[in-house]
């Protein structure tokens, strides 16, 4: 008996070891269409006012973005101050952006199309979250150059935590 334990603890031990513990993602370095790429919240919290970033990414392989759509969630409150959205590069370079609010829809209109192999991260200040419910989840589409055609590039979805 103590044998099959012995025979199992290390079985466990070594699968543990062996079994890479990443997540699962596919590589979306050479794809052909921007999309979504992350989001995160700060604070991590519900009662404040929150920071909603949205990440997104136009691939090598994409065309130039000339605008970004935001849909709002309508369970979120915000000031509808475009000031208080902020668009920067990954590496922390401000965008130069024209920042336009129609009720739940904001329209981000880049001066210079954003070039392929950019990760752009999107600032929405002063959020007001639902307390209950289900998070906010926001839909992100994009104007490409050369195209009239609106793009959905993904969602963002948030957590409300307990």
């Amino acid at each position: 008996m103590n044998k099959v334990l012995i025979y199992v603890a290390i079985s466990t031990l070594a699968a543990a070891l062996l079994i890479p513990a990443n997540d699962a993602s596919a590589n979306e370095e050479d794809g052909n269409i921007p999309h979504v790429d992350g989001n995160s919240q700060f604070p991590q919290t519900r009662w404040s006012a929150v920071r909603h970033t949205l990440r997104v990414h136009v691939p090598k392989n994409s065309k130039s973005v000339s605008q970004l759509k935001i849909q709002v969630p309508n369970t979120v409150r915000w000031s509808d101050n475009t000031n208080d959205v902020v668009i920067n590069e990954k590496n922390g370079r401000k965008i130069n952006t024209n920042v336009s609010v129609n009720g739940k829809t904001i329209l981000l209109a880049f001066a210079e199309p954003i070039v392929p192999n950019t990760k752009l991260e999107i600032d929405i200040k002063n959020v007001k979250q639902p307390f209950l419910g289900n998070g906010p989840v926001y839909h992100l589409s994009a104007n490409l150059v050369g195209t009239n055609a609106e793009i959905p590039i993904g969602v963002a979805r948030f957590r409300i935590n307990p």
